[in-house]
């Protein structure tokens, strides 16, 4: 079997196996605040894993070329989780964080099974606006900690890195094996309607 092929095979039987009794899973990193608690984190909990590995595929499958329309994605929902994270630290209340965040499953996968091209500063917006949630999520866990900046610093490391990771994999499925990214977006998206259902 391709290498490729089981790569995605291997992320595929990981989402199906998992049992999300809620979107936002993973906080007991933050049992030990601190760096490595924080960059642990976002490997951790699942849903933010999956998120932001996706962010990076869809956009590098969707980029029109090798150039710094790639990073758009990817920038946005970094820069906007640590808006969110600082949002939730100081007490700003949004409601539907938890939903928000299983949607923001949903929509990413549904991006990565079409490929959607949409100009750079419209993909940042877009995935923007989710990672708004995802880091609210954070920054409410967070909130009134001394190790708060540490904690935040570890989280956006390892953000970025799962970005890389995934516009990494999906520069590699750019021009082959497109029913592996349709079945990866496919799973991240039922993934995501099956936490919203839970909700319900």
């Amino acid at each position: 079997m391709h290498s490729k092929s089981r790569i995605a095979i291997l992320f595929i039987a990981l989402l199906a196996i998992m049992t999300p009794a809620m979107a936002h899973i993973g906080v007991e990193y933050h049992s030990d605040l601190g760096f490595f608690s924080g960059f642990m984190h976002p490997i951790g909990g699942m849903d933010h894993m999956v998120v932001m590995l996706c962010v990076g595929l869809w956009s590098a499958l969707a980029a029109p070329r090798a150039n710094l329309s790639l990073l758009w994605g990817p920038a946005g929902f970094a820069s906007m989780l640590l808006v969110g994270a600082l949002m939730g630290l100081n007490g700003f209340a949004i409601p539907a964080v938890e939903p928000m965040i299983a949607v923001s499953l949903l929509v990413i996968g549904l991006l990565v099974v079409t490929r959607l091209q949409v100009p750079g500063f419209f993909a940042a917006i877009l995935v923007g606006i989710f990672a708004v949630f995802h880091g609210l999520a954070h920054g409410y866990e967070l909130a009134g900690s001394a190790s708060a900046v540490n904690t935040l610093a570890g989280m956006l490391t390892a953000t970025v890195l799962l970005h890389v990771v995934g516009l990494g994999l999906g520069w590699r499925l750019r021009q082959h094996s497109v029913w592996i990214s349709r079945a990866v977006g496919t799973t991240v998206a039922v993934l995501g309607s099956v936490m919203l259902l839970q909700m319900a």
